[in-house]
């Protein structure tokens, strides 16, 4: 319980602050993110429970990482981080789940997201914003990664990469878990050092 309290204040801080940096009021985020402004206001008094698509709008709309949004401070110049230390942002009905585990610092951030799929599990994905690149890499078992309605087997093995500016998902497929690595490149933001 105090670490869920911890991790909403943290994000109430950091959704501020992006937001001010970001000269919007709360109205102009809202609209932009298509998130209501009571769930914006209690949001940034740390109240409630925002599901992981309103983190995505939230984080795209102030063009900066979902993990920015919800990371405090760093802690040195080495940061590990264990799987069963970071809650799920995502959980499938199946029982498959989207760890957030860490995102890079600079002009460019990359998110690094570890995914447990299970078979006809799936996590559909609004579009991000222009130049948002994704990359999924299978360690085990097969999914299906639908890219503006094209859909692609991805297997032990293989990396696939796509623009994530479109309409994507992501399935579970075969007769196990898939286990894969999924980056995602986000775009310098305004005002970054190229």
């Amino acid at each position: 319980m105090a670490e869920t309290e911890a991790a909403l204040r943290t994000l109430a801080h950091n959704v501020r602050a992006a937001r001010t940096r970001a000269g919007l009021s709360l109205d102009e985020l809202g609209r932009r993110a298509k998130v209501s402004k009571g769930a914006l206001v209690g949001l940034e008094k740390a109240q409630g429970n925002p599901n992981f698509a309103t983190l995505v709008r939230l984080a795209d709309t102030l063009g900066i990482s979902v993990s920015a949004l919800m990371e405090g401070p760093a802690e040195g110049r080495v940061r590990v981080v264990s799987a069963d230390a970071v809650m799920p942002l995502w959980a499938g009905e199946k029982g498959s789940e989207a760890r957030l585990m860490l995102t890079t610092t600079g002009a460019a951030p990359v998110e690094v997201w570890r995914w447990n799929l299970e078979p006809g599990d799936e996590y559909p994905s609004h579009p991000h914003q222009a130049g948002v690149v994704e990359t999924v890499s299978v360690t085990a078992g097969q999914m299906v990664l639908v890219v503006d309605g094209t859909e692609h087997t991805v297997e032990a093995g293989q990396t696939a990469t796509f623009g994530g500016d479109t309409p994507h998902s992501y399935r579970g497929s075969g007769t196990r878990t898939c286990h894969l690595i999924m980056t995602v490149h986000i775009p310098p933001g305004p005002g970054s050092a190229g």
